[in-house]
């Protein structure tokens, strides 16, 4: 999809296919579960506050890529507002939220095709590690998706999404999206919104590939913006017709598999093997995706003397080789010794700081009044989410939180001391 020729670059279809496919590539397949069991009956709702933070998001993305004219998304731009320092260090934070999510990604596919293949509790963690190795190898040999192969996928994804959530829509119970759940009211959807903010990442991977997008000034905005809006009502139509079909309950219980178990209630066996074909096409899609992009971010900030030279080589391929088997090694480890939940609210936590730092940028590098306004709400949002979340953490999983605050410390503290000893 990339190259010097105006005719091989991205047309506007392949960049809205790329966002939807980025967002609802492990999405609403990794965090249906989680959602319900935090927010409950009010899990529709959780996505709907997401998706509003990150719409905020992709509006200063937007603006913030085409007043600079390039990719690299948050760490370009505080490169250019000449916040030299910080951008190192959000963009350590950032990579390690990538990681993350390629391990919420790899256990998703794991589990997905260990639930449908039925197979023992060992298949779905060396699946997850299998698909990270086989992705490793196609990258390191420049094996990427054709941009016609990636639209195809993201409207087969979309299809099967929103025929299980019409289905269950159809057979609207009410009473089903609260079933055996504790109701701790409206205030929970905010809590279930920020944990499962990563949801909506995928869109700003757009932002790195800004050079290799046809007319991208005009074709980025209409692409990540309506791209946002669309899977925000996939996300609810989803969410209210799956917990219809099977209950709040039954998706708690199914956790990591829980749109499994919606398909199986619809269609039977038949319905339980299309949505385990569209989890583990979709999962693997963002896999490689969100490899890639990250590689060559880690790549960028090393040759920028902010991350250790290690991540700046290339194989003979002209690839970022180092990073694409170092980041890919790293998400195998979490993806073998981790919780979806925690790696799903931990991936959160570093997104929502990210998107934060972005639309203040935008709020106050900006002379439009409208960006100014949709800045400072972005970050308001992100930042309100993101404390939250830091609640949540605080009180049900401590330790993640530890480890959240020392990868900080490491980027921020540790960061200029480690590199300056170069």
């Amino acid at each position: 999809m990339t190259g010097d020729g105006e005719h091989t670059k991205m047309t506007f279809n392949q960049t809205w296919s790329m966002a939807v496919g980025g967002m609802v590539g492990g999405g609403i397949f990794s965090t249906l579960g989680v959602v319900v069991a935090i927010a409950g009956a009010w899990a529709w709702l959780s996505f709907v506050a997401a998706g509003l933070v990150a719409l905020a998001a992709g509006y200063s993305y937007v603006k913030l890529a085409a007043k600079y004219g390039e990719g690299g998304g948050a760490f370009t731009f505080l490169r250019e507002i000449n916040a030299v320092g910080f951008a190192g260090s959000l963009s350590w934070i950032l990579i390690i939220g990538y990681v993350l999510t390629n391990a919420v990604y790899a256990f998703t596919f794991g589990q997905y095709l260990g639930h449908v293949a039925g197979l023992g509790p060992w298949f779905p963690r060396a699946a997850a590690m299998a698909i990270l190795v086989a992705f490793i190898a196609l990258n390191l040999r420049g094996v990427g998706e054709a941009g016609g192969v990636e639209v195809f996928l993201v409207w087969f994804k979309l299809a099967v999404l929103v025929g299980l959530g019409a289905w269950g829509l159809a057979e609207w119970q009410p009473a089903m999206l609260s079933r055996g759940v504790p109701d701790a009211g409206i205030g929970v959807a905010f809590f279930g919104a920020a944990s499962v903010f990563m949801a909506y990442e995928g869109f700003q991977l757009l932002t790195y590939d800004y050079e290799d997008i046809r007319d991208a000034e005009r074709t980025l905005p209409r692409a990540a913006l309506s791209a946002v809006v669309v899977v925000i009502v996939v996300y609810v139509v989803v969410s209210l017709g799956a917990a219809s079909l099977v209950g709040a309950a039954g998706l708690v219980k199914h956790g990591e598999v829980a749109l499994a178990a919606a398909g199986q209630q619809a269609l039977g066996t038949p319905g339980l093997i299309l949505v385990g074909i569209a989890a583990a096409f979709s999962t693997a899609s963002a896999i490689n995706a969100t490899l890639f992009a990250t590689a060559r971010l880690a790549r960028r900030v090393a040759s920028d003397g902010e991350l250790p030279p290690f991540f700046a080589a290339d194989n003979r391929r002209g690839l970022p080789g180092r990073a694409i088997s170092a980041l890919a090694a790293a998400a195998i480890v979490l993806a073998l010794i981790g919780d979806l939940g925690r790696l799903v609210e931990a991936a959160s936590l570093a997104f929502l700081l990210t998107f934060a730092c972005v639309n203040g940028i935008a709020a106050s590098d900006s002379q439009s009044g409208l960006t100014r306004i949709v800045g400072w709400l972005g970050a308001a949002g992100s930042t309100a989410a993101a404390l939250a979340l830091v609640v949540r953490l605080a009180t049900e999983a401590p330790e993640v939180l530890v480890l959240l605050v020392a990868v900080v410390l490491l980027a921020v503290v540790a960061r200029p001391l480690l590199l300056a000893r170069r």
